[in-house]
């Protein structure tokens, strides 16, 4: 029984490798729509009662637990941005994204012979080309930080030049960074102006929005910003950098995918959501899932659609999986990332 439950959940949808390719219909955006931008509400109170008693009303166990876990580290872009990258550090990810999990575990949960690995590799324009090499003859995409990251303060023609320069090298994915000032001053227009400009940059690449949440000063403005945002074309909207002093957090989560579900509902057109920062537990990545199936349905719960910006939060996926088998926590330097 328990290898049944682990092949249906685990796998429930797409197989394994079709879920890693962008075989969903792409957002080409649509024009700016300044009623619907500043048409949009948040209930607060609501959404910090709903957020708040999820993980008491939703909850996985045991076998189930295994499989939710197993389909979430196929959801994470493991990542590593710091300023004392090396390629060795980037070598040892990469080889971390292709077996996420030791091999005597996966045999152990009845999954030795899925091909299970991370969802793409981030990292700085730098270490592209390190990155697709090491990455060869699989197809993990990988994912490069863009446009002055992390605070998007760089002039405009440089911000273009990186996306340009990142697609060139490889990279199938761009994360871009917005200009929180276009926000914080409602300057819609800018905002729009700015996501066209990065998304005909992008070219095939996929793009990224990052709306530092964090500093956006209220949900309503969050909601704003994930609609202009989608409206300019992104293929996701992600909440932060990871540098900022709040990060993802589940209120966040529930206004933007709120958005997505909004905008999917008028235009037709499907956007990823990416949680980022902060998100270090299995049990987070837990309560994320159930709220992208509770609020966008089984297709958010694909690669596809969904990704957790982190590199920590797979270490503990690990440990949780090995105390499914074997009732024990293993020490956390079993897991290395890099």
């Amino acid at each position: 029984m328990q290898d049944i439950k682990l092949q249906t959940a685990a796998n429930d949808g797409p197989g394994q490798s079709e879920c890693f390719t962008h075989d969903v219909k792409r957002n080409p955006g649509i024009p700016l729509d300044k009623s619907w931008v500043n048409g949009a509400r948040v209930n607060l109170s609501a959404v910090e009662q709903r957020t708040k008693t999820l993980t008491t009303r939703r909850s996985v166990k045991k076998d189930w637990q295994a499989a939710w876990l197993l389909k979430a580290l196929t959801c994470i872009d493991l990542t590593t941005l710091s300023g004392d990258d090396t390629p060795g550090r980037v070598k040892r990810l990469c080889a971390k994204a292709i077996q996420p999990v030791r091999r005597d575990t996966l045999e152990e949960l009845g999954m030795g012979d899925k091909n299970i690995h991370t969802g793409a590799v981030c990292v700085y324009h730098q270490m592209v080309p390190t990155a697709i090499e090491a990455l060869e003859g699989t197809n993990i995409p990988v994912a490069a930080v863009s446009t002055g990251f992390p605070h998007g303060l760089s002039p405009q023609a440089v911000k273009l030049s990186e996306i340009k320069a990142s697609v060139k090298a490889g990279a199938k994915e761009i994360d871009i960074v917005i200009t929180r000032q276009h926000v914080l001053n409602q300057n819609w227009r800018a905002l729009y102006n700015e996501i066209k400009s990065y998304r005909e940059a992008c070219g095939e690449a996929h793009l990224k929005t990052i709306l530092a949440t964090g500093e956006l000063a209220t949900m309503r403005n969050v909601a704003k910003a994930s609609l202009v945002c989608m409206m300019g074309g992104a293929d996701f909207i992600k909440t932060s950098t990871g540098k900022e002093g709040v990060n993802a957090t589940l209120p966040v989560t529930m206004v933007m995918v709120r958005m997505i579900r909004d905008y999917y509902e008028k235009t037709g057109y499907k956007v990823g959501y990416k949680p980022a920062g902060g998100i270090s537990k299995a049990k987070d990545a837990l309560a994320y899932q159930a709220l992208m199936k509770d609020e966008l349905g089984h297709d958010w719960l694909q690669p596809a659609l969904f990704r957790f910006g982190a590199s920590s939060l797979l270490g503990d996926i690990e440990r949780q999986l090995e105390h499914f088998i074997t009732g024990r926590y293993s020490a956390a330097n079993r897991h290395p990332m890099s």
